[in-house]
């Protein structure tokens, strides 16, 4: 899989700013103590890092507790069988 332009750009600045600064984000509050990458810059690597072993890059997800899913019934709502 070929990546796009502004992928090949992302990575190559953030490699710079990582091997000049140490971390490839100036805002402290982007990211957590002595992690190199922001919360967003790690997300974006994650998805490029899928894209290009042609995974998806979202995962995908489960349908957990939404509409539809049958539920017991609320306490009290038993029937008694005589």
């Amino acid at each position: 899989m070929e990546l796009s332009a502004w992928e090949g750009e992302f990575l190559t600045d953030v490699a710079g700013r990582v091997k000049t600064y140490g971390r490839a984000f100036a805002d402290p509050d982007k990211g957590d103590p002595g992690q190199a990458l922001s919360q967003r810059q790690a997300l974006k690597l994650r998805q490029i890092t899928a894209k290009a072993k042609g995974e998806p890059a979202y995962p995908k997800r489960s349908k957990g507790f939404g509409r539809g899913a049958k539920s017991a019934k609320p306490p009290g709502d038993e029937e008694v069988e005589d």
